[in-house]
């Protein structure tokens, strides 16, 4: 039986990046706020310090900050005729677990999307005609421009003091910055991070071809900052422990540098880590959320009423909080009937190797999560997609993140995997190479969805989220062409040996790519497909909220978090300017 506790105006389950955000705007507003945490609380001083943050044994290959798997697994398969599998070990995506969620682990890429993105079923059909897209893509429009984003985009940025060379204020386009990003109010608030030496010789080389690098934008600090908050940051140290780590210098944006301290001197919040959320509750009519049940560390069983519901896990676990809980119709992807758990999407990623003599010394471990040089001509619709019968994009860029002893050690092809030849390539080649990384759009697709799975379960006796997914050929023939392109650059930055491919098929759960998954929860302007509107608000119950990367559409090939962050702001203030007053749907279906 549980113990019910005192009603409060709002409940977050999750308290990450989002969670984070939304209790400061309405703890702001004057609302009585519980964030519930499932992990443990963890902070910069002492659960990140020097040396044992160094442990690369623990959190890049035992996974140490993400989702207990041993507790909570998530079951794969490639399509609807296979019978899934569980994941017991975290290698393709990376969900995190504890306060502050997965922005503790983030790289601090931090992009906004083109206007393109957010109409990519229309802007397709209006370019290239309504037969170009593949009958089995389920891409959409989202239901927002970046115009409209653009203010929520700018505050996001600001609050995690971004690094980057604007390429648009206001129309005008500036030299040295993304020249087809859209217009935004005023420059980044860092200018950007000093340029690796592998990165230099690919803009070098980019421009040669005619394109137009620019630094990557970054959260990762250039110099010190403090943010609207008046929480301080520091500059980077370029030790490669970024992704996968918390940073001990105070110099990556996660909650824990940006926000979290603000929020919890807060008498309105109360935080409570170690409270795993079982379900949210309905009222009998099943169109008001009245609260959530939670387990805690030590097993007891409470249930939290609220007159406010706001979901934000990470994307995968804000599906299947809605899935256990029975909010809403699950997707069918047989019949195309439901909603929830449609347009689940990934991320279609290649890379290329870049070999040089001995005389280029690139020097991998200078690095920080997000610094080096990229180019989006291949990215949204900036090139004429009509010869190549395929839609989305890439950007990719001279972009590495860390030179690590146990996962750094390029190699030629033909190189043994193992013994004393291998080992002397690592040696010949560690200091010498250079990887450009190619991040590609995932284009939803009929037969790409989540659900629960009908056999395994977690130590609650739930059922595990189940994951369906491979690449489309539309995909598979993006990457092809772009990856093609990037070899084009290597061979321009000089390098002795250039290697690299597309993507390849079938997609597999035991290979890093990246942790943005996205979809199963998607927005729109029609409740007939999507699960929430433009402001985040579940169809069905209005005073539940869903944030995160589970309302994408599709997947973009610009990194998630910047547009995350701008829809969780937007809806922070459609609830607090809107809802707060009049309770109801803020869009009538």
């Amino acid at each position: 039986m549980a113990t019910r506790l005192k009603e409060v105006d709002a409940v977050l389950i999750g308290v990450g990046l989002v969670g984070t955000m939304l209790g400061r705007e309405l703890t702001r507003a004057g609302l009585k706020v519980v964030g519930l945490e499932r992990g443990n609380p963890q902070f910069t001083v002492p659960d990140w310090q020097a040396p044992q943050m160094h442990d690369e044994l623990r959190y890049s290959i035992r996974k140490a900050f993400m989702q207990d798997n041993t507790k909570e697994a998530m079951t794969f398969r490639n399509n609807p005729d296979q019978v899934a599998l569980p994941i017991r070990r975290w290698e393709s995506f990376l969900p995190g677990t504890g306060l502050g969620g997965a922005a503790v682990h983030w790289n601090g890429q931090t992009y906004r999307f083109q206007d393109a993105h957010f109409r990519m079923r229309s802007h397709n059909i209006e370019r290239y005609g309504k037969d170009f897209i593949d009958p089995e893509l389920t891409i959409q429009d989202w239901g927002v421009t970046h115009a409209e984003l653009e203010p929520y985009y700018d505050r996001f940025e600001y609050l995690l003091g971004t690094c980057g060379q604007a390429g648009n204020i206001k129309g005008q386009k500036i030299s040295g910055g993304n020249p087809f990003e859209e217009p935004r109010s005023r420059p980044y608030p860092n200018p950007p991070m000093k340029e690796p030496y592998g990165s230099a010789i690919f803009r070098q080389a980019a421009s040669s071809l005619g394109y137009s690098p620019f630094p990557q934008p970054s959260s990762n600090m250039s110099r010190p900052y403090t943010n609207p908050e008046g929480m301080t940051l520091q500059t980077c140290m370029f030790c490669g422990y970024c992704e996968r780590y918390g940073c001990e210098h105070y110099a990556k944006s996660s909650p824990q540098t940006i926000l979290l301290p603000v929020l919890l001197k807060d008498k309105n919040f109360t935080l409570r880590t170690n409270s795993h959320v079982l379900r949210i509750n309905l009222a009998k009519d099943r169109k008001h959320a009245t609260g959530v049940t939670y387990v805690d560390a030590a097993g007891r069983e409470f249930e939290q009423p609220a007159k406010l519901v706001i979901l934000c896990s990470f994307s995968l676990n804000n599906v299947r909080m809605l899935l256990l809980s029975g909010i809403g119709q699950p997707y069918d992807p047989r019949s195309g009937q439901g909603t929830l758990g449609r347009n689940y999407a990934y991320q279609t990623m290649s890379a290329v190797q870049v070999f040089f003599d001995e005389s280029v010394n690139i020097n991998p471990f200078m690095r920080s999560g997000a610094n080096g040089t990229l180019i989006a001509d291949f990215a949204a619709d900036n090139y004429d997609h009509g010869p190549h019968k395929f839609v989305g994009g890439v950007y990719f860029g001279e972009l590495s993140t860390n030179g690590r002893p146990i996962e750094f050690h390029p190699t030629p092809p033909g190189t043994p995997g193992w013994g004393a030849a291998w080992k002397a390539a690592v040696v010949r080649h560690y200091n010498h190479t250079a990887i450009i990384n190619i991040n590609g759009s995932s284009a939803s697709c009929r037969t790409n969805y989540l659900d629960l799975d009908p056999t395994y379960k977690d130590a609650w006796g739930l059922p595990l989220l189940r994951i369906t997914f491979d690449f489309p050929a539309n995909d598979l023939r993006m990457s092809a062409y772009v990856t093609g392109k990037a070899r084009e650059v290597g061979r321009a930055m000089g390098g002795r040996i250039v290697a690299g491919e597309g993507r390849k098929g079938p997609y597999v759960v035991t290979q890093y790519q990246t942790t943005h998954n996205t979809g199963g929860a998607i927005m729109g302007v029609d409740r007939t497909n999507s699960v929430v509107n433009r402001y985040m608000q579940h169809w069905d119950v209005p005073n539940l909220f869903v944030i995160g990367a589970s309302a994408f559409p599709q997947n973009a090939e610009y990194n998630p978090t910047g547009t995350v962050g701008a829809l969780a702001y937007m809806s922070a203030e459609a609830i607090v300017t809107r809802y707060l007053k009049t309770p109801g749907p803020l869009v009538q279906a």
